[in-house]
């Protein structure tokens, strides 16, 4: 089988590897659809992000689906031809966090594609690929591979949203409308949200947002001062899930969320300063959401539903065989939300 491994920045290669057979309680996936993440771009643009390098060549990808191809012994969950979501999260089960309940806090996670760890975690962009049956959803009928594979970020979101906390009939704002913007709007309105606020730096994402359930858009490319009609009174909103990772987003949420209020910071940009006499005065709830564990199977299940809908999200997918061409597009906010790679021919 072919594998997309990357070794360095723009070093992106098709090598072959072994498919394997599956043991005990396992699965063998035919690889369908993947989506391109944008923890794949910061190893595609400039090998890592932050303090994390790519230190030996790694297989990308995690958002991912396929058709089970062979099962081993004791697989009950699904069968040979099944269209499945894999969950790329594989919490180990017996660490002090797993044993509390806290699965994406696991201290021996073995997440797809991550250089966090050394030996790096090999990814999912794989024509071919080995899972334990728990980490299989069998998604409903009528739904693409593509659908399939949105249902590792739309987990993201749907655990953002569940730290907000009490979400239904809430004002909610979302800053940055990328792929992750655009899942929290249907992750919000599945929540319950009495009225949902996009800002973004272009009027392209804000037309995005609109088509698929914003309230009200703003552009905030000329400045904070654009959110200013929200300020009044101490602010507006209820709900901020920040998706942008940008200081001055933040900084804007909480001139516009009300006392006692609840900002998710969901988007990664780096560290950044915090104006804690705001906080403090406020009475601000600031919360970080990071990754997803039961979320995933209801995300499955809201795409297979008639609930929500991903589809418009999908802006193209190209063959295996044009990864290179594929990455850059998703670099590409003008021309694409997400980006899929088809793994058969």
């Amino acid at each position: 089988m072919q594998t997309l491994t990357i070794h360095s920045a723009r070093d992106l290669r098709i090598e072959e590897a072994e498919a394997g057979t599956p043991g005990d309680g396992q699965v063998r996936i035919a690889m369908a659809a993947g989506g391109i993440c944008g923890s794949d771009l910061h190893y595609y643009n400039h090998g890592g992000f932050g303090t994390v390098r790519i230190r030996e060549p790694m297989v990308l990808g995690h958002e991912v689906a396929g058709h089970v191809e062979a099962v081993g012994a004791g697989v009950t969950r699904v069968k040979t031809g099944d269209l499945v979501a894999i969950n790329p999260s594989r919490p180990c089960g017996s660490c002090e966090y797993c044993d509390k309940g806290h699965f994406n806090h696991c201290l021996n996670m073995r997440f797809y594609g991550s250089a966090m760890p050394f030996p790096h975690i090999q990814g999912a962009f794989r024509q071919q690929l080995l899972v334990d049956e728990t980490q299989c959803e069998k998604v409903g009928p009528g739904v693409s591979a593509g659908e399939a594979a949105m249902a590792e970020p739309f987990s993201v979101c749907l655990h953002g949203v569940r730290q907000a906390g009490l979400v239904d009939g809430a004002r909610v704002l979302i800053t940055g409308c990328g792929p992750i913007g655009a899942l929290c709007i249907l992750a919000a309105r599945q929540a319950g949200a009495g009225e949902i606020v996009v800002c973004d730096l272009t009027d392209q994402a804000l037309e995005f947002a609109a088509r698929i359930g914003a309230d009200k858009t703003v552009n905030v490319s000329a400045g904070p001062s654009t959110l200013a009609q929200f300020a009044a009174d101490k602010g507006y909103f209820d709900i901020c899930i920040e998706a942008s990772g940008s200081e001055q987003a933040l900084h804007s949420a909480l001139t516009v969320v009300r006392p006692r209020g609840t900002i998710v910071q969901l988007g990664l940009g780096g560290d950044m300063s915090v104006p804690m006499n705001m906080v403090v005065a406020k009475e601000m709830n600031l919360v970080g959401s990071f990754r997803f564990h039961e979320e995933f199977a209801r995300a499955v299940e809201l795409i297979s539903s008639d609930d929500v809908d991903v589809k418009p999200l999908i802006s193209a997918t190209l063959p295996l065989a044009d990864a290179v061409e594929a990455f850059d597009l998703a670099n590409d906010r003008s021309r694409a939300m997400k980006v899929q790679l088809s793994f058969q021919d």
